[in-house]
């Protein structure tokens, strides 16, 4: 399975949650239903995988936690916010930068549609 086949899925698991639950209810609300449906559908998914810090050659558990790994390929930062700005997107990359992933999805689940709540960022491709 590519990268975009990973990406299609996670995007179609992400609107079949959405049109269920509907906007308003807690990211970690999205998150278990994203991943559990995500794992019905076959692919291998870690909620809230361990993110270091490597500074100065050493190792530092700073906290850092991703939302969503996918098939430890993708990276998926959730949302429930009433809009996304910069900072979102940046942590985003700063996350696919410190991982060494190259394709990360950022999903705001507090919008009518979807659609609208979704960017696909790159790291280096």
């Amino acid at each position: 399975m590519t990268i975009n086949d990973i990406t299609g899925e996670i995007v179609d698991a992400a609107m079949k949650v959405h049109t269920a639950l509907g906007p308003g209810l807690l990211e970690s609300t999205y998150e278990v239903c994203l991943a559990y449906e995500l794992s019905k559908r076959g692919l291998r998914v870690r909620r809230q995988a361990e993110l270091p810090v490597f500074y100065d050659g050493i190792r530092i558990d700073a906290g850092y936690r991703i939302d969503v790994l996918v098939e430890e390929l993708v990276i998926v930062e959730l949302k429930s916010v009433a809009e996304i700005c910069p900072i979102h997107e940046a942590q985003l990359l700063t996350y696919l930068k410190l991982s060494g992933q190259k394709v990360g999805l950022l999903i705001n689940f507090n919008v009518v549609h979807l659609k609208d709540g979704l960017k696909r960022m790159v790291n280096n491709l």
